[in-house]
C-alpha cells in the first residue's frame, strides 16, 4: 500500500507535521502503525483484552475515536469496536494490499492509520472496527 501519510507533504488536518516531528512525537511502534500503515502482531496489543470504562483517542493527535461501550472481544487479536464514538472523525479508504480488498480506517484529523473495518461485527451495526492498540491512547472514565 502506498504511504499517503502526512510525511509526503500533505496537510494532516489540524496537524501539519514533518516526518521528523512525527518521529519525535510517537514511539517507534506508533510511528510504524500510524504513519507507515503497519500493524502489530495479533494478541500482542495493550488494549486487546482491556475493558475498563473510558474513551479511546488517536495516539497521534488525541482525536476521540471510540468509547468502551462499543468495545467487545471479537477474538481477532486486536481491539474491536462495533462503532466509532458519535461525531468521531474517522475516514475510510479502500485497501487492496496483501491480496485482499479491505476497508482501511484512518484518523480524519491526522490521517493516522488505525486499522480496518469488517462487516462481521455484532448487532446493531454489524461492523467490527479492528484497531491497532498502538494507534490508540486510553482515557479512563472519570469516577464522579
Amino acid at each position: 500500500m502506498a504511504n499517503d501519510s502526512a510525511n509526503d507533504g500533505k496537510d494532516t488536518g489540524n496537524l501539519p507535521m514533518t516526518e521528523a516531528e512525527w518521529r519525535a512525537r510517537l514511539t517507534p511502534a506508533q510511528y510504524h502503525i500510524l504513519r507507515e500503515a503497519g500493524t502489530e502482531r495479533a494478541f500482542t496489543g495493550e488494549y486487546d483484552h482491556h475493558f475498563a470504562p473510558g474513551d479511546y483517542v488517536c495516539a497521534g493527535c488525541g482525536a476521540p475515536l471510540f468509547d468502551s461501550d462499543g468495545k467487545y472481544n471479537s477474538g481477532c487479536g486486536w481491539p474491536a469496536f462495533s462503532a466509532p464514538t458519535p461525531g468521531a472523525g474517522i475516514d475510510e479508504h479502500r485497501d487492496v494490499s496483501h491480496g485482499m480488498i479491505r476497508t482501511e480506517v484512518r484518523c480524519a484529523r491526522c490521517n493516522g492509520h488505525l486499522g480496518h473495518v469488517f462487516p462481521d461485527g455484532p448487532a446493531p451495526t454489524g461492523l467490527r472496527y479492528c484497531i491497532n492498540s498502538a494507534a490508540l491512547a486510553f482515557h479512563p472514565l472519570d469516577p464522579d
